[in-house]
């Protein structure tokens, strides 16, 4: 049997929770002795996860979290992260990484220096692209982050080793793991994760506001489902989310404002053909990225 490991995570929901039984997986597939240990603002939560076994045990306090702890992951919405940073510095020895799972990194990245100082190369970024609409450590599950990807996005501070040993924990959840800087995640998921959620609250809040919302919600079907599900997503997440990237969103809201702009024109000028080939045109690309994302023969 390999040495026994500590994973302390600090937020023990759907990504946390997630990471927690895919490492005990993991461990139990490698045998290895594996310690998950909880920290978090909600003891209902915290209780919840320990009930569900998807922790071992629930810390006191930062100081009983670090103590031999040779990874944090922190799975907190990243509005939250400074904060949490500053409590776990006083205790955080040479050895422990820390990495997190917030989908802004530019904004994370910056609050790792203010917080951590001359400590920042011990914390290496992460985001995992998976997710579900429901929250909650109820939701989590072993197989979430399975043929799913983890973008890292490593510091100048980061020792190699650092960065090698993150990615391996993630491959052991199942994870494909790629690299990016800050600039360009943050500029990518603007668009094919950020703006898709704004764009689901949006429709939604809309329609509750309208006076025959009854009638609307009543009569909608399965494309209505499909295109908000995301809306059901946890709010204050998403707050942080589009608040902390909100400059490289708004260029991204800006192109589909341009966009419906043009399509209004289409629709105006009954110009049936365009939006034929505007139609078929996305039509085709979302089948080729589909595609391109499924394994053969699924």
């Amino acid at each position: 049997m390999s040495e026994a490991r500590k994973i302390v995570i600090c937020g023990v929901g759907l990504i946390g929770g997630s990471f927690a039984l895919a490492q005990k997986a993991a461990g139990v597939l490698a045998n290895q002795a594996l310690e998950v240990v909880g920290m978090g603002r909600s003891p209902a939560t915290l209780d919840e996860a320990l009930r569900r076994k998807v922790i071992d045990r629930v810390a006191a306090n930062w100081q009983d979290a670090l103590s031999g702890a040779d990874l944090v992951f922190l799975a907190m919405p990243v509005g939250q992260m400074e904060a949490v940073m500053l409590d776990l510095l006083p205790h955080l020895d040479p050895r422990t990484l820390i990495t997190d799972g917030g989908s802004t990194k530019q904004d994370v990245i910056a609050a790792a220096y203010r917080a951590l100082g001359n400590k920042a190369g011990q914390f290496v970024p992460g985001h995992p692209i998976a997710g579900a609409e429901k929250s909650g450590v109820a939701a989590a599950s072993g197989k979430l982050y399975q043929g799913k990807r983890v973008v890292l996005t490593p510091l100048p501070e980061n020792a190699p080793d650092a960065v090698a040993r993150v990615r391996a924990t993630w491959e052991a959840c199942g994870a494909l793991v790629s690299e990016l800087s800050a600039a360009a995640h943050d500029r990518t998921f603007a668009a094919v994760s950020h703006l898709p959620h704004l764009l689901a609250f949006t429709l939604v809040g809309e329609f509750a506001r309208r006076a025959d919302s009854e009638q609307l919600f009543g009569f909608a079907a399965g494309g209505f489902r499909d295109f908000t599900r995301i809306a059901s997503s946890h709010p204050e997440m998403w707050r942080d989310i589009c608040v902390a990237n909100r400059a490289a969103l708004i260029v991204e809201v800006d192109a589909y404002l341009a966009e419906l702009l043009r399509v209004r024109v289409m629709l105006a000028a009954a110009d049936g053909a365009a939006l034929a080939t505007m139609f078929s045109d996305a039509r085709a690309a979302r089948n080729a990225w589909l595609e391109s994302i499924e394994p053969p023969g699924e």
